[in-house]
C-alpha cells in the first residue's frame, strides 16, 4: 500500500505540487529552483492570479501554520483574507499569544 501525497508550495511562483512525503528529501521548484515548502495534505491551492490569497498563505506559512489533517475534520480554521490575518495578528500582539496559535484559533 502506497502512502498518500502531500502538498508542497513555491510562494515565489505561486504554484503547488503534490508529492509523496519524505522528511529527508528537499523538494525543489521546477520553475525557479527555490526550495518548496511542505504545507500538508489538507491544503487547498488558491488560483495563481489570486495575489491576496497567496499573500495570506505566505503569512500563514512563514508563521509556521500548516494544513495537516487532524483525523476527518481537516486542518481546522485558517484565515482566508488579509483582513482576517491582520485581525488575528493584532490579537496576538495584544494578548502576547504566539502568532501561529493566534492565526489558527477562530475566536479572539
Amino acid at each position: 500500500m502506497s502512502h498518500g501525497k502531500t502538498s508542497y508550495v513555491c510562494l515565489t511562483c505561486r504554484s503547488s505540487y503534490k508529492q509523496p512525503y519524505d522528511r529527508d528529501r528537499q523538494r525543489i521548484c521546477p520553475r525557479c529552483s527555490a526550495p518548496l515548502i511542505h504545507v500538508g495534505s489538507a491544503f487547498a491551492v488558491p488560483r495563481r492570479r489570486d495575489i491576496a490569497a497567496w499573500r495570506t498563505l505566505s503569512v500563514l506559512v512563514n508563521a509556521g501554520v500548516g494544513f495537516h489533517k487532524s483525523c476527518c475534520g481537516g486542518p481546522g480554521y485558517r484565515p482566508r483574507t488579509l483582513r482576517e490575518v491582520r485581525e488575528r495578528m493584532a490579537y496576538a500582539r495584544r494578548t502576547g499569544e504566539p502568532a501561529a496559535k493566534a492565526l489558527v484559533s477562530q475566536t479572539p
